[in-house]
């Protein structure tokens, strides 16, 4: 397995923060390509070769490029700014775009699921055409919930971005069953932790990597099991020291691979 880390959560700026990736010993960053500076459309011929000697001359690769809106699938206007980033991603040498595309209820019986559907089977197969892949990030339903719809699309081209943190927190599920039950369509994942609590409005709150209802030897056992070798990409999205939680993170990672005897990049 590889370890990644989310650039943007340094809060330094683009080079700043891959000069920053670099020094830590990550091999790769994910990065949003959601706002000015960054956006898809600026993706010139130019821009891009400029974004990419940044990355060589530091030794780093995309893990993965960040297309969240904050707008989900059922809403058609996401749709071509999706299709979009998934071209510019592929200019920046990166097959992966992940996001998060709404709540899922296969039992829901509505025009937003339907919508959801129609608009994210046609993202698979947009993906699935140029060689690339959306990756869907697992947020408030459970991995079962997320298996269906995405069993239900036809195409390969949606997959799953598994950030264990997320269904601790939010959908109240297992991160180490959830790797087995969407062992076929993770091609990311995002190192993070979190608990469920009475002391936050929203009834959960993000903590370092770690500290919080992550199981990760048994979690990372579950990824080595179904032959995972892709990204565990940090995020740190709260806190006031960034960086020295990403670091911890790193290292904690590191120490966990190595004592479960798992190859690390």
């Amino acid at each position: 397995m590889k370890i990644g880390l989310i650039c943007d959560s340094f809060r330094l700026g683009f080079e700043p923060g891959i000069r920053a990736a670099a020094a830590l010993g990550v091999s790769g960053v994910q990065k949003y390509m959601t706002y000015t500076g960054f956006a898809a459309e600026e993706m010139t011929p130019a821009r891009v070769r400029e974004i990419r000697d940044v990355m060589d001359s530091n030794g780093l690769v995309f893990s993965a490029i960040c297309g969240d809106f904050g707008k989900n699938l059922d809403n058609d206007e996401v749709i071509e700014k999706s299709m979009r980033v998934l071209d510019a991603t592929k200019e920046l040498g990166c097959g992966i775009v992940t996001t998060h595309i709404g709540h899922i209820d296969m039992e829901e019986k509505s025009a937003r699921m339907e919508k959801l559907q129609e608009n994210a089977a046609k993202l698979a197969r947009y993906a699935d055409s140029i060689g690339s892949v959306f990756a869907c990030e697992t947020g408030t339903e459970k991995a079962a919930q997320m298996k269906a719809f995405l069993d239900s699309l036809g195409a390969k081209g949606l997959r799953v971005n598994f950030d264990p943190a997320n269904l601790v927190m939010v959908a109240k599920d297992d991160p180490v069953q959830a790797v087995y039950t969407l062992k076929d369509y993770i091609v990311h994942t995002h190192a993070k932790d979190g608990i469920v609590t009475d002391k936050t409005p929203h009834g959960w709150l993000e903590v370092p990597l770690g500290t919080g209802g992550v199981d990760w030897d048994n979690y990372l056992k579950a990824l080595g099991e179904i032959g995972y070798t892709g990204y565990l990409t940090i995020e740190r999205e709260v806190g006031e020291t960034p960086a020295e939680d990403i670091g911890l993170a790193y290292r904690f990672l590191k120490q966990k691979l190595a004592e479960l005897s798992i190859p690390s990049d």
